[in-house]
């Protein structure tokens, strides 16, 4: 039996140009070692999955390449090269600070920085979650962090950058790695999808996109999870029931009935949704959501804002033009109040279905 593995792991960029969403990042560090203006030590900021260590790792490889190419991309195939991928290069270390937080673990790592790399030039330091660093071990860490030696370099990587210590941030060149956008992480995900020879429809794999929240790492697990579920062959359906997703078609068949003042059939609707399980909270966040995708779609300008794609935009389309602008910022209003109120709400069924007779009205009161 072939050994499985994870698709995180399997498609994890190996060069500066196949890291997703963070063009500037890559280009800024390819331009300081084309330049040879590297710094002793950097700090890799942002929300979890988005490529802070896969950059670290592939920072590390590069300037470390014996043939390194005239678009200063590691070559793959020298000596260097290839211990790293195999992972038994002795010129990358990584830590976890989440588990070695104390001055005795940053002693340790003092001690092995003063030993020179046996292949190549540099030996590059990666210490992971550095916020979780104690105090006592940011403060022994300082002069080893300002002057290190010629051959050592810190990357350090975090989530949450106002955790650690001015003095540290004042001696690291900070890089801030944005969130993926929507668009990218199901560009990818197709790529992955033809490679493994699984068919997806896209619709599902814009639910997967939304849901890992601009993430990578967690879309290709939750890709992952889907294939897992349903085989070579994905529905958008097979995407949604997994995932205990609303589907679209709900808020489209609601609006449709908000215009027409269909008080009973909203209600109706509501109620077939709580059934199904889904929470009423997470229900009227969707509809405003809803809401703020057809207030997009009025205008050609604003359409690109839209973070749905194939056969649902055209749907989104086709019922913003049947929308008045002023019933949906009126409906949205009243949907964002419902969502503000919901968690101090005693009885919150109540409260929705209050907010969607509401709504129901909004076109009525106009006749």
């Amino acid at each position: 039996m072939k050994d499985f593995i994870v698709s995180a792991r399997k498609y994890r960029p190996s060069t500066f140009i196949s890291v997703v969403g963070q063009q500037s990042i890559t280009a800024t560090l390819k331009n300081a070692i084309r330049n040879n203006q590297m710094a002793h030590a950097y700090l890799f900021c942002g929300p979890r999955g988005v490529g802070k260590t896969t950059c670290a790792r592939i920072f590390a490889k590069t300037i470390n390449c014996m043939n390194i190419g005239s678009d200063f991309e590691p070559c793959n195939q020298c000596e260097s090269c290839m211990a790293f991928n195999e992972n038994r290069s002795y010129n990358i270390h990584e830590l976890d600070a989440a588990s070695n937080n104390s001055v005795e673990d940053i002693r340790v790592l003092i001690d092995q920085v003063r030993v020179p790399p046996q292949l190549g030039r540099y030996s590059v330091y990666i210490i992971d979650e550095v916020h979780m660093l104690s105090s006592q071990a940011f403060n022994a860490f300082l002069k080893t962090l300002e002057e290190p030696p010629k051959h050592a370099i810190f990357i350090l990587a975090t989530t949450e950058k106002h955790k650690i210590l001015p003095t540290i941030l004042s001696r690291c060149q900070i890089f801030d790695f944005n969130r993926i956008k929507i668009s990218d992480i199901v560009s990818y995900l197709k790529y992955v999808a033809e490679n493994e020879t699984i068919q997806i429809e896209e619709s599902g794999l814009n639910v997967i996109a939304q849901k890992a929240d601009g993430a990578m790492r967690d879309a290709l697990s939750i890709f992952d999870q889907i294939v897992s579920f349903s085989g070579r062959t994905v529905t958008y359906h097979d995407v949604i029931s997994n995932l205990n997703v609303l589907d679209y078609d709900y808020y489209f068949q609601l609006t449709d009935n908000f215009l027409k003042g269909n008080i009973p059939e909203v209600l109706l609707t509501f109620n077939e949704i709580l059934d199904n399980g889904f929470d009423g909270h997470h229900f009227i966040t969707g509809l405003c959501s809803h809401f703020r995708d057809l207030l997009m779609c009025k205008d050609t300008s604003t359409i690109q804002l839209l973070e749905v794609g194939g056969d649902i935009q055209e749907k989104y389309k086709v019922q913003a033009i049947a929308c008045e602008s002023e019933f949906l910022l009126r409906s949205l209003d009243i949907a964002t109040q419902c969502d503000l109120n919901y968690k101090s709400s005693q009885n919150k069924r109540l409260l929705i279905e209050l907010t969607l007779i509401k709504i129901s009205q909004v076109n009525q009161k106009k006749k």
